[in-house]
């Protein structure tokens, strides 16, 4: 009998391009990320060939972004932010002003207002948790000092993030003299207006914050552990699902509070129970799966037209990102106390973007804040930056050690007479 497919044809078309370019892409020594950018790329709208279904690829990509920020959740170490926090907290904060000015004064250039700048600086200062933790991996880096430092200004960044994902939408409109979303219709854009809107959003995020950490952290953790005690994997696996998915949902729904917020904080206060670790592998494959799709349905509302519409803003952007951005860490852990050698691999580990800064500009652009060309731009330079990071890598190993040898040999030198 015939069927209306288009969610099997869409998940089976974004599943199979992924994994092939997935598997290209590793065979190149790339982050397998790109390829699932690239995979949403040929099955999208502006590639000739098969279209998938964007509604149905923006769906699940929702479902991706919950996941992920669950898995986010779960991982939160407030013990290695702790280890760290004398280079993390100040280097991610003080690096993430940096790319923000420098983001917002391209925007400025291209003739963007201060509230489009603002989305889109914000988009180029926050690294890929997914790449940063992959390339680490790799070079068997995660138990050094960089690795651990790196790893705790990854966290900085996560939750500052989750802050600008609440935040960033109301002060971007407001900057640009707009109602922000939400704000109560006939109120106006004055002083008043200004405060009552954000205390209001404020408000909910408040009092949503305030459950999670005093009820959820007890009935999440209770009910999990009631589940475990029944010795059923499925029916654990579920329990967590239902965890991520339902607090994210009634954080959006009571709220008014992102999906993402809300999957973070069920993550969190899970990621502090004895079954946190059984939590993370119990959801890790479908997690993975739709992590995939969150980044294919990224890659199917890319436009790959502007690499030549807009080359030098393309290449101005990854600068900023790989340069300005790379920089300004490298300075801060120098500041800091740090060798040369770890300075330059946390500044490697940073010379990318990906699943936040592709969450924040589909916010701006669903907001009406940021113009879809900032989208554009945002994925053009995520897909740069993730393919050149392994070089980055190999620039930070080529001139690190070198140049900690040849400062370890003028110490050890007799001074001159």
């Amino acid at each position: 009998m015939p069927h209306h497919i288009p969610l099997i044809t869409t998940l089976a078309a974004a599943l199979g391009a992924a994994l092939l370019l997935g598997v290209l892409a590793r065979k190149l020594r790339l982050p397998p990320l790109a390829g699932y950018l690239l995979a949403g790329i040929l099955i999208g709208p502006h590639t000739p060939g098969f279209v998938g279904d964007l509604a149905l690829a923006g769906e699940l990509s929702e479902i991706g972004i919950i996941l992920l920020m669950f898995g986010v959740g779960l991982h939160f170490s407030p013990k290695e932010l702790a280890e760290a926090r004398g280079v993390a907290v100040p280097g991610a904060l003080v690096q993430m002003g940096v790319a923000t000015c420098l983001g917002w004064g391209l925007a400025r250039l291209w003739g963007w207002t201060d509230g489009q700048g603002l989305v889109f600086g914000i988009c180029l200062s926050v690294a890929s948790t997914v790449v940063l933790l992959r390339a680490l991996q790799e070079r068997g880096a995660m138990t050094s000092t960089a690795g651990k430092i790196a790893v705790g200004w990854l966290v900085v960044e996560d939750l500052a993030m989750v802050v600008a994902l609440v935040l960033v939408p109301v002060g971007a409109a407001l900057l640009d003299g707009r109602a922000p979303a939400g704000m109560l219709t006939g109120m106006g854009v004055g002083n008043q207006a200004i405060l009552l809107s954000l205390l209001i959003t404020l408000g909910k995020v408040a009092i949503f914050v305030a459950l999670m950490l005093v009820v959820g952290s007890r009935v999440l953790p209770w009910a999990l552990s009631l589940v475990g005690g029944l010795r059923s994997r499925e029916l654990f696996s579920l329990a967590a699902l239902v965890a991520a998915l339902g607090v994210a949902y009634i954080a959006y729904v009571a709220f008014g509070v992102s999906f993402a917020l809300g999957a973070f904080l069920s993550g969190l206060v899970l990621g502090q129970s004895a079954l946190s670790q059984k939590a993370a592998e119990q959801t890790l494959p479908l997690r993975d799966a739709f992590a995939v799709l969150f980044f294919v349905s990224v890659g199917m509302l890319f436009d790959p037209g502007i690499l030549l519409r807009e080359p030098l803003a393309v290449a101005a952007a990854a600068l900023v990102v790989m340069g300005g951005k790379s920089v300004a860490a490298w300075a801060i852990a120098r500041l800091r106390g740090m060798s040369h050698g770890e300075a330059l691999v946390i500044a490697a580990s940073l010379a990318q973007i990906g699943e936040f800064s592709f969450i924040l500009a589909g916010i701006g652009v669903a907001e009406k804040i940021m113009p879809s060309a900032g989208r554009d731009l945002v994925l053009a330079v995520a897909l740069l930056t993730i393919a050149l990071n392994p070089a980055v890598f190999w620039l930070a190993d080529r001139f690190g050690p070198a140049k900690a040898a040849a400062e370890a040999g003028r110490a050890s030198s007799p001074a001159a007479p």
